[in-house]
Formats: C-alpha cells, structure tokens, sequence
C-alpha cells in the first residue's frame, strides 16, 4: 500500500513466548489469506460479529476494501504474523464526517492457537498509538462479550472504561449474550 496518512512501519515485536510478532499493514496479496484467516477464527469463538464461514467478502472485494484504506486517513488496518502465518487481523477507523472524526472504533482478533502470548496487547498498543498521532482522534471505542473477561482484562489495563450495555447484542448458538462498550479518551 502506499505511504498515505495512514503510513505504518512494520515492527518485530517479542512475545511472552519468545517468538517475534511481525506487525504490518495487509497488500493486496494477503486477501485471500485474510479471507481464510476470518473465517477460521469465526468459528473459533462467540467473540466475534460473525461465525465460522460467514465471512461476506470475495476475494475482490476484500482487495477492493484494502485499497479503500489507503485514502482513510483515521483508518489504520494491521496484520499479525508469526513466520508467514496470519496470527491477528485488526482495525482501528474514524468515520471521514467532520462532525463525529474524532471518533475512532477498534475490532481485534487473534487466532485461538495463539492465545495469550501477548499478541492482543502488542496490536492494541500500536492502533492506540497510531490514535494518538492522529492529531484528531480524541475518543476510541469498542465493544466487548460481556463474558470476555480476558479481553475486558486487557482493555482496563490499557485504560478503557466500561460506559454502556448492550442487552442480548450476540445471538450465538440460540444463547443471548450482552455486549461492554468501552471507551478510552485519547484527549480532552
């Protein structure tokens, strides 16, 4: 992708593990692995807005959205690798209305064999941080399964609060589950 607004310099991040994280912005290329990577980890747990195959892009389609990132300017998408292997697929964006872009949302995921090795938090430390070089993102969001409580863990520490409810958000396998909003104010 070219270097816009949105630049990202690729890192190599050590894990609990030992193993080194590799954090990128996705190329057209990574489409149809994302694709792949969205749909397994969509069946891995009731974490996520979709299951197991129900990822709606084609692979030109999620080109086209790749490319799409390019002119956001409060958008930053990043990929998790280990080796060559997507691990997590993450996205922080603010809307391009004037009103309301000060507003960013964050969605996170990371494949279930990679669990707890540090990998959510290196991903969430970089798209905050990429919030706050924005120069114009002051809030960032995100929702949460109430029953998350690793995750619900992770974001406290990095100082999201909890501020709203959302009843019976996840319909997962005929079972209701509510949804945390969280925030965290990037600025006053």
């Amino acid at each position: 992708m070219s270097a816009g607004k949105n630049h990202y310099n690729p890192k190599k991040l050590p894990l609990k593990t030992g193993e080194l994280l590799t954090l990128r912005t996705p190329e057209e290329q990574d489409a149809k692995s994302m694709i792949s990577y969205l749909n397994q980890v969509g069946g891995e747990s009731g974490n996520l807005l979709f299951g197991e195959d129900e990822f709606p892009l084609t692979v030109e389609q999620e080109i086209s959205y790749l490319k799409s990132l390019e002119s956001q300017s409060g958008t930053l998408m990043l990929l998790g690798l280990l080796d060559s292997e997507i691990v997590s697929v993450a996205q922080i964006s603010s809307l391009p209305r004037k009103r309301i872009a000060h507003n960013a949302e964050i969605a996170l995921s990371v494949k279930k064999a990679h669990w707890q090795k540090g990998i959510g938090r290196h991903v969430m430390e970089e798209l905050l941080a990429f919030a706050k070089n924005s120069g114009t993102i002051r809030t960032v969001s995100l929702g949460v399964k109430a029953d998350n409580e690793t995750a619900i863990r992770l974001y406290k520490k990095l100082g999201f609060e909890k501020i709203g409810v959302h009843k019976d958000y996840f319909l997962i396998r005929g079972e209701y589950f509510d949804e945390l909003l969280m925030d965290l104010r990037i600025s006053e």
